[in-house]
Order: C-alpha cells, then structure tokens, then sequence
C-alpha cells in the first residue's frame, strides 16, 4: 500500500486507522509469521479490535497508561495496536528488567494495565507489590506463545470491536529513555509523531520492491523504539509481512536460515548480530541475496565485517540515525541523493530539518563540529510529567537538541562523531552509567563509584566501575569485585551489568564537584 492508498480519514486523528486501511487493501495477505505460524491482516484487524473493547471492559479508558512487558512476538502488536485503537498509552519495558525497573516505570506512568508473558509473571508480582498498585494484568495466552493451536491471543480480554477518536497531538506511545543523569523519563510520542515515521516510508521510493512486498525480520527487541517502529510498525502498514523472533534468543545461524528460507527483504541489526553472523563456520553456504535492505545502528560496524557481509550477501548496510525522542529516525543513508557514503549516517529525511551549532547555539559551515539539532514532525511532544527537562532539550525556535556532536558535509551527509551524553552502547543496548552508579552507591560498602565504557571486540563497548570503598572496608577482602557485579546483576538487567571493577582510593573531579571521567577513560 501507497500512501496515495489511504482515504483522507486516515490521515488524522488515531493512527490506528491506518492499519484498518492497510487490512481493508491487504486483508488476505500474510502480516505476521512467528516460528511457522501466520496472520493475515484482517485477522490482525479483528484480534486488535476485540483486544481493544476487551480494555475498555476491564476499566482501561482512552487516555490510560498500560505498561507491554514481554518479547518479541505477534502478539506484542497485536496489544499495542489494540491500544491504539482503544486510545490507551503503550509504555514498553525491556523483558530483561527486573522488579525494580518495573516498579518505577509503573509508578512513573501510573498505569492502569500491565500485559505480561508468564514467564515475567512473577517479577510483574513482585513490581507491583514494590509499587503498592493494582493495575489490571493481563498474560498472554496465545498459540504464538506456547504453540497451541485451540489458544487465541488474550482469551480473556476480548470486547466489542472498537476504534475511539484521538486528536493527532494525544499520546500514543510513551517509552522511557534515561539521560546522563537522573531517572529514567517517559518520552511523549503523539498519534501524529506514530503517523508521521509511517507515512514517510509509504511515500518513500527509495525501495527497489513495492511495500507490499516486503518481509521484515525482526530480531531487535520491540520494546525499542527502533524495532518497534522501523521493522514492525511500517513494514505492517504498507502491507508486508514482519517474522518474528525474541531478542533474547539470538542465533547467527538461525538467522540467516530464515533469510534464506523466507525470502526476507528488511533486516536491521545492531553491529553485534553482523560480527556473530560473519564469524559463523557456514556464513557462506547462505542464500541472502533476497535482501533489499540490511541496516545497522547503535554503534561503528568493523570494515572487515561490513565488507565480507556485503561481498555475500549482494547488499550494502546502510546506517541510520534517529532516537527515542524522535520516534526513531531523522537520517539514513538509504535513498540519499548521492548514494551510500559509509561511515555517515546519511541524509536527513525530507520532513527533518536539522542543523549543527557551537556552544552559543550558532550555526557552523559544513566540515565543523557542534551538536546535532533536529525539527520534524516525529519529535516528541515532550518528557512525562518534567516541564523543565522538556523546556531544556528545546531551543527558542523549537529544535530538539540531541546532545550528539555531528558534521556534515558539503552535500549535506551527517556524521556522528563523539556522544556528549556519556552513554554506553553495548551490542545496541543503551546504558547509562548514572543509573549504575547510583545503585552502587546504595551498596553499604562503596562510598563513591562511576562508570565508564570500555572498548569490547565483540559488544563495541561494555561498563566498567571505578569503586571507592567505604572507610572500614577493605577491597578483596570485605567487597570483591565478583560482589559488586553480583549486586547489580540481582537488581538491573544482564547487559548493564559492569563487566569490570576496579577498586580506587577517590575519583577525580572538578573544583565544582563533576567527576572527570575521561581522566577514568584515560587509564582504561
């Protein structure tokens, strides 16, 4: 589907209109495969019009916050987009939280409604025990899940089929993002923003096949504002078909199986996935040449892996650049005027305006470093419930600033080039070291503490914890590093965990106070 498909009332208002439109051209059509069972369209369009009524008869109503805690499968969108039309705010968490992250994203929003898988069951228990709430939870029960063919997705939350009016500017969806310091904050994306990164690629003819045609693998996990935008969400409203599988059961080999098997068109990956499939012993017995499309992020690709992946596969990987705040992305190099430029992350989409500036908020010319600032009609609405912070991250004239130091050149590609928020990216996992160090901080034995990226052949970069013990405390002795990874192993997810620690006596810092991490980096 075209968006020269899309009847004008689906231009405005609740996005999930445009699925509806999608359904009413591509009904019969495959929409979901996870593990050899397939949806159509239509059927999408009845499951998430019945999950919707189901809401509004547990008490959900239009405007409520429910909180997607689960891996990737169909029936990830087949809640959200049942939200959607139920006018219910999605708010995803990572499936590898523990009870503590789930108890603030769950006060933090103050959610109504919780759908869970039953493996996660318990530490949805625990959170709302944490929390002292009581929202309405619901657990997947479906045949993708658990592969029984008499199951439907959420037997038990199942109403009249219903689509409520949204205005563009209500919240559809609120992921949360940390920064460098403090807590973790909800990031307002509108019914407009949602439309906005959808819209753009059913107008895009950068595509050498029909977005009807396209088959999307989808490996990155959906709680991701990238995986949930990018290879499910626009996939799904031109027509095509998204194959599922968890983020948490990655396999290099299993992968380019099913590329070969399902004729996938669209893959996106983080610099991790590319790395494992190219050492795999049988990269090369792979039939890949179905894809149109690979795309990475997160982190810089090695030459020797793009360069071998690309030789086989017939396809070049395009990098992208976008964020939580912009509903995904704002550059790309796919469909830039003068091609692939590697080592950028290629043009701004032709509804992003964007600009680099010094530190006095001055434009500089082509070739000069400043921060990247971005307007569209993507961005943000806001952050939840934190005026100052959503005034800070604007300029007078509206512009988002991103806190990435980036170039361009003279025919207008952009590259990144250093973070100033000192986020760690790990196999395309963000961490960010304040919510590490303040956890640490609550551990009895460590006075002070600060995190810092590594560089890691395999991961790009993985954290690393400068401790300061307390006074009666003796390093090796009383507190081992083996302990302290231990403790934040119990309390965050696996991949922020510090893969190394290192005990000092202080940590350097500012007359004002700042720790000097690139004094730490330095040593590393």
């Amino acid at each position: 589907m075209e968006l020269a498909d899309i009847d004008q009332s689906a231009r405005s208002g609740n996005v999930a209109r445009l699925f509806d439109e999608t359904a009413a051209h591509h009904g019969d059509e495959q929409a979901m495969e996870h593990h050899g069972e397939r949806t159509t369209h239509a059927e999408l369009r009845e499951w998430t019009a019945e999950f919707a009524g189901g809401l509004h008869d547990l008490g959900v109503a239009p405007g409520d916050r429910m909180l997607l805690f689960m891996p990737n499968s169909p029936a990830f969108l087949v809640a959200s987009l049942g939200a959607f039309r139920a006018g219910v705010v999605i708010s995803p968490v990572n499936p590898q939280y523990k009870r503590r992250e789930v108890a603030y994203q769950l006060e933090d929003t103050q959610a109504k409604a919780i759908v869970t898988h039953p493996s996660l069951r318990p530490v949805v228990d625990q959170a709302t025990d944490d929390a002292g709430m009581d929202p309405a939870v619901m657990t997947v029960e479906s045949k993708y899940m658990d592969r029984d063919l008499e199951d439907t997705f959420f037997e038990d939350v199942r109403g009249e089929p219903t689509l409520v009016e949204r205005e563009d500017d209500d919240v559809a969806l609120l992921p949360y993002t940390s920064g460098t310091t403090g807590d973790p904050k909800g990031v307002r994306l509108t019914h407009r923003n949602t439309r906005a990164q959808l819209s753009w690629t059913l107008s895009a003819s950068n595509d050498s096949i029909e977005p009807d045609e396209v088959r999307s693998l989808i490996w990155l996990p959906l709680y991701h504002i990238t995986g949930f935008t990018h290879t499910a969400l626009q996939p799904l409203a031109g027509g095509g078909t998204c194959y599922f599988r968890s983020a948490l059961e990655w396999d290099a080999e299993d992968c380019l199986q099913l590329i070969e098997d399902e004729g996938i068109t669209h893959f996106v990956g983080v610099t991790t996935m590319y790395a494992d499939m190219v050492a795999a012993d049988t990269f090369g017995e792979y039939d890949l040449t179905s894809l149109e499309s690979a795309s990475e992020g997160g982190a810089k690709l090695s030459t020797a892996v793009q360069e071998r992946f690309e030789e086989t596969a017939g396809v070049d990987i395009s990098e992208g650049y976008g964020l939580t705040e912009t509903h995904g992305a704002t550059h790309t190099q796919s469909g830039s005027t003068f091609g692939l430029h590697h080592g950028t992350i290629g043009q701004p989409l032709r509804m992003t305006d964007c600009k680099i500036v010094d530190e006095n908020g001055d434009e500089v010319p082509p070739g000069e470093e400043g921060e990247l600032l971005v307007r569209g009609p993507q961005v943000m609405d806001g952050y939840h419930d934190l005026p100052a912070a959503t005034d800070e991250a604007f300029t007078e004239l509206g512009y988002f600033r991103t806190g990435d130091v980036a170039r361009r050149d003279g025919n207008n590609y952009y590259e990144i080039v250093d973070r100033k928020k000192h986020v760690i990216v790990t196999a395309g996992y963000n961490v960010y070291p304040s919510e590490l160090e303040n956890l640490l901080l609550e551990h009895d034995a460590i006075t002070d503490a600060a995190v810092v990226g590594i560089p890691d052949e395999r991961r790009n970069e993985v954290p690393k914890a400068f401790v300061v013990p307390a006074a009666d405390v003796e390093a090796g002795t009383d507190i081992t590093a083996d302990d302290i990874q231990e403790y934040c192993l119990d309390r965050v997810a696996g991949y922020k965990h510090p893969r190394e620690v290192e005990f000092v006596d202080d940590l350097p810092r500012t007359t004002s106070g700042k720790i000097q991490k690139f004094k730490l980096e330095d040593d590393v």
